[in-house]
């Protein structure tokens, strides 16, 4: 008995020690949402969910692929900020969440990106959908491409805004997640636009000019710390969902939350789950200062081949573990050969704590090395004879 009362006594100090980090997040987190997920972005490592992979309708939480396509066109160079683009008749009849474009106004990009990321309007997201993809249709057919290309497995678009209330336009938590981390892991200037609260446009037609004012739909900019973003989104079949990303500490969370009940329940538990990943979470990252050495090469024009690490390496813990005592160990190729391609992988750099791995970071060649010809050859047994 009084073995077992000194079982419970440690297990009790245990909890007080670590809080929430060893308590069941089901009984953390009791969100009256039906569907949600909370993501780290840099690992992607997932620390909750619920119900994540059923397929419910997002409405304007679609505007993350949207707005992650045109991120792509502009950094693909197939698109740019300052371009012009025409609203046509389509866009401008798309009713919803809007910014009034008329038929035929002129605004750049940038000016549509805003549209759609801080006020979430449908005919702007249109309107760009037709710019990029010569249609709507084709901008759709090319979402649901980009979907399958993520990974997302539960997810079908019929639009680009999501206002559609067909039951084929579908997704889930964890594939907003999928789309939501794709956008901020490769497009991080998109906060610049996701974090503005308001901010004017003004509307150019043959009417004449007039202001308009974007405000932007996610409370969570002025109620939260650290919230930059990204997309809300309600309609009567979607109810309200949130996909809201924050950063505190080097860490950023994304919480996915879907078919809440109402607009007070889906920023309160976004909250709560943003809450509970940055009281759990801690991260590694090692940036690689360390220089590392040139290697030799087999049968090359050069004989030695730079090297480069291909990422930073991070690691994600949701324990009270000590980082200091982390160590690693360099592994390289037995043999290198010409000829090598810049970015071909030479070897790989391992860590643990203890005897525990943590990952690994793959090691590359930081240039192209050619295969030597005769010439190459007769040259370096002629450097080396007068030497």
């Amino acid at each position: 008995m009084i073995r077992k009362m000194k079982i419970w006594i440690c297990l009790f100090c245990l909890m007080i020690s670590s809080g929430s980090r060893i308590a069941l997040a089901e009984e953390v987190l009791a969100l009256e949402t039906p569907h949600a997920l909370l993501m780290e972005v840099s690992t992607g490592k997932v620390l909750y969910e619920k119900e994540a992979d059923t397929s419910v309708h997002p409405a304007s939480v679609t505007k993350i692929m949207t707005i992650l396509l045109i991120m792509e066109a502009v950094a693909q160079g197939k698109i740019k900020l300052e371009d012009t683009v025409v609203t046509s008749a389509h866009a401008k009849s798309m009713g919803g969440s809007q910014v009034f474009l008329e038929e035929g106004e002129l605004q750049t990009v940038e000016t549509m990106l805003k549209c759609i990321v801080i006020a979430s309007g449908n005919d702007a997201a249109v309107a760009m959908a037709e710019h990029i993809g010569g249609s709507e249709q084709a901008f759709v057919q090319r979402m649901n491409e980009r979907a399958a290309e993520l990974g997302m497995k539960n997810t079908h678009f019929v639009d680009c805004c999501g206002l559609t209330d067909s039951t084929d336009h579908y997704t889930s938590a964890r594939d907003v997640a999928l789309m939501s981390r794709e956008l901020l892991l490769n497009h991080p200037e998109i906060s610049s636009y996701s974090s503005i609260w308001m901010e004017d446009i003004t509307h150019e037609t043959r009417q004449g000019t007039s202001p308009f004012t974007l405000t932007n739909t996610n409370k969570l900019l002025r109620s939260y710390e650290g919230c930059d973003g990204i997309k809300t989104g309600s309609t009567s079949l979607a109810k309200y969902c949130l996909s809201s990303t924050a950063e505190r500490n080097g860490i950023r969370l994304i919480s996915v939350v879907l078919t809440a009940p109402d607009s007070k329940t889906r920023f309160r538990n976004a909250s709560e789950l943003l809450n509970y990943g940055f009281g759990i979470c801690s991260i590694y990252r090692d940036s690689h200062e360390d220089p590392l050495p040139s290697l030799p090469v087999q049968g090359g024009k050069e004989e030695m081949v730079g090297c480069a690490y291909e990422t930073e390496f991070s690691y994600l813990s949701t324990e009270a573990e000590d980082f200091s005592q982390i160590t690693f160990s360099t592994h390289w190729e037995e043999e290198i050969k010409a000829p090598l391609k810049k970015g071909q992988p030479l070897g790989e750099k391992k860590y643990y704590l203890g005897k525990k791995e943590l990952g690994r970071c793959v090691i590359i060649a930081a240039e192209d090395v050619e295969k030597a010809g005769f010439s190459d050859c007769l040259k370096r047994v002629w450097e080396l004879y007068r030497v």
